[in-house]
Order: structure tokens, then sequence, then C-alpha cells
């Protein structure tokens, strides 16, 4: 019995391909915006679930996420009523947050290149150095950009995860599982979030841009 999937992809040990599911008890989805333009206030969702099918080539895989609005907390019941009600999330008219992939794309490690280019380029690394000593093999990159929408009070609109690729492997009861964190920037106004106040000193109360940050781990579904 091996201890992780075999199954190599451009350097990395990639998931095989099948139906994953995010394991509900090895998951966070966080996210943050500036208050006062000073500081960050950060919060998360307790419930969400998420179905990544693996396919053959791993570039066509597609990610689908629910999240559950009514789950958001920021450990600060005020707080929370307030970004519950209809000023931002309004979950009782809108209940979810919905993710759909529209594609996904590999970013290749391109560091060793582009330090050699500097190397070539420079003058003092020419003179009197007739050849210059290649950069060490760089490690394959487990960074990916998944493109997608992203639904808010009924309203979609693009969104891109840098999301990072963190390992596949076996676990101690036999399950293939990958694990991986992603992050996302958008801005809450394009979904109908507005709601902000004005400060005497200048800017304004919540910031407009909310950053996602989540990272789990999911598990293959038996066919």
């Amino acid at each position: 019995m091996v201890d992780r999937p075999i199954r190599e992809w451009n350097g990395l040990t990639i998931p095989d391909p099948g139906i994953y599911l995010l394991d509900q008890a090895h998951k966070r989805i966080g996210f943050h915006a500036q208050h006062m333009m000073v500081s960050p206030v950060r919060g998360e969702f307790a419930e969400g679930s998420a179905t990544i099918a693996i396919a053959e080539d791993p570039l066509r895989s597609v990610v689908t996420a629910t999240i559950s609005a009514a789950s958001l907390t920021t450990h600060n019941p005020e707080r929370d009523t307030h970004l519950s009600s209809p000023d931002f999330l309004d979950v009782a008219r809108y209940p979810t947050l919905e993710f759909r992939s529209t594609g996904v794309r590999w970013q290749e490690n391109n560091e060793a290149f582009v330090l050699l280019a500097r190397l070539r380029s420079n003058p003092l690394s020419r003179r009197g150095r007739p050849e210059i000593a290649l950069p060490p093999a760089a490690r394959p990159s487990g960074k990916f950009i998944v493109y997608g929408n992203l639904t808010i009070r009924n309203v979609t609109r693009p969104i891109e995860l840098q999301v990072e690729f963190g390992g596949a492997r076996r676990d101690p009861y036999g399950r293939d599982i990958f694990g991986f964190s992603a992050s996302a920037e958008f801005d809450r106004e394009a979904y109908g979030l507005v709601w902000n106040v004005l400060l005497e000193s200048g800017g304004f109360l919540v910031g407009k841009t909310v950053r996602l940050e989540i990272a789990g781990e999911a598990i293959h579904q038996a066919a």
C-alpha cells in the first residue's frame, strides 16, 4: 500500500481524477476588510461546501462551492447582525454565496529564468567571466489561478482565486486527499454592498475591498 496517490504532473504529485468534497473538519472560509481605514476586521463563514471535479488534465478541473451567508461570524454579535442585514449580505433574502469555476491556469515557476536574464544583462557579471553559472533548478510550482464567477446577493461577477496546492496523499483512514489554500480580492460595491459612513477625517468607515482567504482539504469520493 502506498501513502499517497501515484500520479505525477509537471513535477507535482497531484490527485487522481475523480470527485472530491471539501472536508468539513479541515476547512476555513475567512474574509477581512479595512475598518476606519487603519485596521482589518476579520471574520469567517462557519458553513460551506465545495465539490472539486479533478479531470485527467488537471487544468480542465471544475470547482463549485456554496457558502451559507447566515453562518457569518466576526465574533462580535452586534457587527454580525449588521453584516447579515439588508445593508450588507441580506441573508434572509439571499441565503448563500455561490462560486463556479470557468478555468484553471498553472503558474509555472520561472524564477530561475528571470534570475538568469538579470545576470546576463548585468555588465559586471560579463567582465572577465565568459560563462555564467546557471541558477539551481527551481522546485515545481504548486500555484494555480482558478478563474470563476462569484455570486453574492444574486449578482454574479468574475473573480480570480490565487490557489496554492498543498499536496496529495493517502490519510490514515485509507482516503485519498489533497490540501490547498486560496485567496482573492473583490470590490463589495460591485455586488450591491454599498453601505458606508463618511469619516470626518476623510475616507470611509468600511473598506470597499474584501479579501477572501480559504484553506482546507478535499476527500476523494468512491465511484
